[in-house]
């Protein structure tokens, strides 16, 4: 009996990301895509966070309050 394996599609990042590589990257333009592809997540990350904050109306006064509260209760 053989072993199977069901593997999901690759998405459609890992499509293009082989299309990219398959070219032939040096290693220096890989490490400025893989910089590249970490700055754009953090940034939407932080854009993300910020939205919260806006929303939710935080404050640095709210964060130093909460750095100072003794959550252990």
């Amino acid at each position: 009996m053989s072993n199977l394996t069901t593997q999901a599609p690759l998405s459609n990042l890992q499509l293009e990301l082989l299309k990219l590589y398959g070219s032939g990257v040096s290693d220096e333009d890989l490490a400025a895509i893989n910089g590249l592809i970490v700055n754009y997540f953090a940034k939407k990350a932080q854009d993300s966070a910020d939205k919260i904050w806006d929303e939710k109306k935080y404050s640095n006064d709210l964060m130093d309050e909460w750095l100072k509260a003794d959550l252990r209760e």
